[in-house]
């Protein structure tokens, strides 16, 4: 029996004609419904003709979470007095609950995403319902895009209704080709912020790692709120780890039960936490609990203000989730949890300063993620470069490369970036390309079971506590009774039935839902890139093909600890790591260090399968891996085995060197004797490049030909040659052949005449290098005869230094050029006595003054009253006299 009391409640109701009405005249509407105000799941019941006049219709509701794709099922069979699977029912990964007669089904967008790729038209679906489209998680907005073109291409008669509490509604309203945008006014009830931080400053979150300081305060604010507030508390914290440490601090609540929900935690919890309960509890959540979910009974929510997002480092080929600050809208979406049912409270564990430096929105999973299922996924809609998808975010260039390069390396994509048919059946195994030809490649090799038992354990990261070494956590998992064991038996029936020889067509529909699985991007429940029967066609007729499936044989007479490292190094082929002076060195190039008292220690090669770098470290550290042999190490990363002749500049001087290498991984290495010149040529101007042109010979006359150049380029411009360091570098073909042809090493460098090589530039086409000496001249002639040295080593004021008496009588400051030289006039003993650009002004001002000072100090000099008309000398009196 329909419950209609608790449907009248919902204050969605009242935005359903106005919903009607907009897919009645564009088939697409952006629906913003405040949370708590039934649009995930009274709108599916009202659009499936289950409620109210409408016509019956197939309605398909797409999650981010399997846990909200089973609570909404519940929450709809409920209010149809019905149980799960009759007239609404649900699709997750390895569980489907659908009768015949069901209307409303339920799916993670993971399931959705496979299912398209099946079956492009969707037959038998007449809406498809977005929901929480404002996370912005990869798979939604992928859903997104491909729904679009099945109405542009396929059925414009198929309806879609994009839903959130907060969204940028104009911006899915555009996507959805100008959609009216249908908002429902919620009873919003007030929620009091109580600003909570540390009474201390914490470190701010680093890559996994959150200051236990800040989880011990998080658990006092817990207690805190459990003594000022009534009703049940909700905590939000970033991730599994911090909900375990934060629980095991809330010991002694007495009656106050402390429960746990996210991803991982088994059904029976998370079906508890939903269904309320008769103690007073506190429920530590993950961000699955931000939206989506109703948690009955609580009225204060527990904020630690971060939040996990996936990143991906294509410099270190280091993908992972990442702590960091929540955003002001996940805030609001938490602090909204406490008012949903009553007037509520949260309690915000930082200073209120900081809010308004919060990021707005959570960044889109498009633009920092791991984008090679995404680009498996595109390839097989038929764009592999996704230029042609209707996308809120396009991808970032880089990180489509990066993807595009693995796909390629691992065969699933041809050079046009065209899905291959192995390629095709990577993407119908529910799990990140990596893994799926890890599968596809360990089976024949390992046995089937075997390999999908490391696989379905690299698809989710085991728990800390199972250790860093892969094959003692695969111990672990099979003889655990834990829910991390749980779930991966449950994952390995899934990888058995998915990786088999493909079913007839009578048997695909019955298999659907065991194929049907995310993606292996750990930052949600669901992720899958499952192409179809329709682009595997195409790619067919295009002429793509792909390699054979293997047969699933019996296991091979093999141990656990290799097979775990065959498919860990299979899987992640550029982390396959060799030990290098305390620490290892993987083909990528990247550098990892193990745990101390870890049993990888020791191993002469691994395979890294998890990875990331601690704060301040300057390695990376390995989470999980294997110890693998070299053998397995060549075959796993063979794409990037090679052998040449490398020459570089190194240590000072040329290396020549024959070397067999895997990647950045030295294999083995002999000196080489007759190195190409050419290859000798570009280690030599490394060298030059790295330490200047000094490795050449200059003499002090070679310098001051190089100060000379400069001081003509700066005042007279062309064709006087630019000699500063780029442009000598820039120009090395025209000044340094054929010297640096002939040399060899470093030493045969410094025997290169530098001035020499520099006169090759002199404008002696035009002639003008004639004038050298005539324009900047090395040395001057000055009153007293003497033939003084210029100094160029500014190149904006050449310098003459001479003695005060050589200069008497010369009315004029000498020039070079046109440039006034800077005169540094001398004691008779060498020493600074002025410095003028003015001669005659000195002459006429100043003189007087250092003709004070120095006729006393030097009385055999001549010190003439008039410096201007008298002679002169490089002499005393008493020469002078003679």
């Amino acid at each position: 029996m329909i419950r209609y009391d608790a449907l009248d409640l919902l204050p969605v109701r009242g935005a359903l004609p106005g919903l009607h009405d907009a897919l009645e005249a564009h088939g697409a509407a952006v629906l913003v419904a405040p949370p708590g105000t039934g649009k995930t799941t009274l709108v599916p019941l009202v659009l499936a003709g289950l409620v109210g006049e409408g016509p019956a219709r197939r309605v398909v509701v797409a999650e981010p979470r399997r846990i909200a794709a089973r609570a909404a099922a519940r929450r709809m069979a409920w209010l149809l007095g019905e149980k799960v699977g009759e007239s609404v029912g649900y699709t997750v990964r390895g569980e489907r609950v659908v009768g015949p007669r069901a209307r409303v089904e339920v799916v993670t967008t993971g399931v959705l995403l496979q299912r398209l790729q099946r079956d492009q038209e969707l037959a038998g679906v007449d809406v498809v319902v977005l929901d929480e489209c404002h996370e912005r998680h990869l798979d939604a907005d992928t859903v997104a895009a491909f729904l679009l073109d099945v109405r542009a291409a396929l059925r414009p008669e198929l309806r879609l209704v994009a839903a959130s509490a907060t969204t940028d509604a104009d911006g899915w309203a555009r996507l959805l080709g100008d959609a009216p945008v249908v908002e429902a006014q919620g009873v919003s009830h007030p929620v009091e912020v109580v600003w909570a931080p540390p009474a201390r400053p914490v470190r701010p979150p680093h890559g996994m790692r959150v200051d236990p300081a800040l989880l011990t305060h998080v658990a006092s604010v817990v207690r805190r709120a459990l003594a000022e507030r009534e009703g049940d508390v909700l905590c939000f914290l970033p991730g599994v780890g911090e909900i375990s440490r934060v629980a095991g601090q809330l010991g002694g609540l007495g009656e106050v039960e402390v429960l746990q929900v996210h991803g991982r935690a088994p059904a029976a919890v998370q079906d508890a936490v939903l269904s309320g309960g008769v103690r007073r509890r506190v429920v530590l959540a993950t961000a699955v609990a931000e939206s989506s979910l109703t948690v009955p009974g609580v009225r204060v929510v527990v904020d630690s203000g971060l939040a996990r997002e996936p990143r991906v480092d294509h410099a270190r080929g280091l993908s992972a989730l990442t702590t960091v600050r929540a955003s002001q809208a996940a805030g609001r979406q938490r602090a909204g949890r406490a008012g949903r049912e009553a007037p509520g409270a949260v309690y915000r564990c930082w200073e209120e300063a900081e809010d308004a430096r919060l990021t707005r929105f959570p960044a889109p999973e498009i633009k920092v993620a791991d984008l090679t299922a995404f680009a498996l996924q595109a390839a097989c809609w038929g764009d592999p470069d996704a230029s042609g998808l209707a996308l809120l975010d396009p991808p970032p260039g880089g990180a489509m490369a990066a993807a595009r390069s693995v796909l390629t390396a691992v065969g699933a994509v041809d050079a046009a970036g065209r899905a291959t048919g192995r390629g095709v059946r990577m993407a119908r195994l529910g799990l990140h390309p990596r893994l799926a030809r890890a599968l596809l490649d360990a089976a024949p090799e390992v046995g089937a079971d075997r390999a999908a038992e490391v696989v379905a354990l690299l698809s989710e990261e085991p728990p800390r506590e199972y250790g860093d070494d892969l094959a003692a956590a695969w111990r672990t998992a099979r003889r655990g009774g834990d829910a991390y064991a749980a779930r991966w038996r449950t994952e390995v029936r899934r990888l058995r039935a998915a990786a088999a020889p493909a079913p007839s067509a009578r048997d695909r529909s019955r298999r659907a839902a065991d194929a049907e699985a995310p993606s292996a991007s750990r930052s949600l429940d669901e992720r899958a890139p499952a192409p179809g029967p329709l682009a595997a066609a195409q790619q067919h007729a295009n002429g793509a093909s792909g390699s054979p499936t293997p047969a699933a044989g019996p296991p091979a007479a093999t141990g656990d600890d290799r097979a775990a490292a065959l498919v860990a190094a299979l899987a992640f082929p550029e982390r396959v790591a060799r030990a290098q002076g305390g620490s290892y060195l993987m083909v990528s190039g990247t550098r990892a260090e193990v745990a101390d008292g870890s049993g990888l220690r020791g191993a002469a090669w691994l395979a890294v399968a998890v990875a990331d770098r601690p704060v301040g470290a300057g390695h990376a550290r390995v989470r999980l891996g294997a110890v693998v042999d070299e053998g397995t190490a060549r075959r796993a990363a063979g794409a990037l085995h090679g052998e040449g002749d490398e020459v570089h500049w190194g240590g000072g001087d040329v290396v020549a060197r024959r070397v067999e290498r895997l990647g950045a991984v030295e294999l083995a290495v002999r000196p080489l004797r007759n190195a190409d010149p050419g290859l000798v040529r570009e280690a030599l101007l490394e060298g030059l490049r790295e330490e200047g042109l000094a490795l050449l010979r200059w003499s002090r006359d070679n310098e001051t030909l190089r100060q000379r150049l400069a001081f003509l380029r700066l005042h007279l411009g062309e064709p006087w040659p630019d000699v500063s360091e780029n442009a000598l570098h820039a120009r090395v073909d025209e000044w340094l052949e054929p010297e640096l042809s002939r040399a060899r090493r470093r030493a045969d460098l410094g025997r290169i005449d530098a001035g020499q090589a520099l006169n090759r530039l002199l404008p002696w086409a035009s002639g003008d290098a004639a004038r050298l000496d005539e324009l900047a001249p090395e040395r001057i002639e000055v009153p007293s005869g003497s033939r003084i040295r210029i100094d160029y080593d500014d190149p904006e004021r050449p310098v003459l230094a001479v003695k005060l008496q050589e200069m008497f009588g010369l009315a004029q400051t000498p020039r070079v050029a046109g440039v006034p030289v800077l005169v540094h006039l001398l004691s008779p003993a060498g020493r600074p006595a002025a410095v003028t650009a003015d001669l005659a002004s000195f002459w006429k001002d100043g003189y007087k003054a250092v003709r004070a000072e120095l006729r006393g100090r030097y009385p055999k000099h001549p010190w003439p009253e008039d410096p201007a008309a008298a002679e002169p000398t490089r002499h005393t009196n008493a020469r002078l006299r003679r």
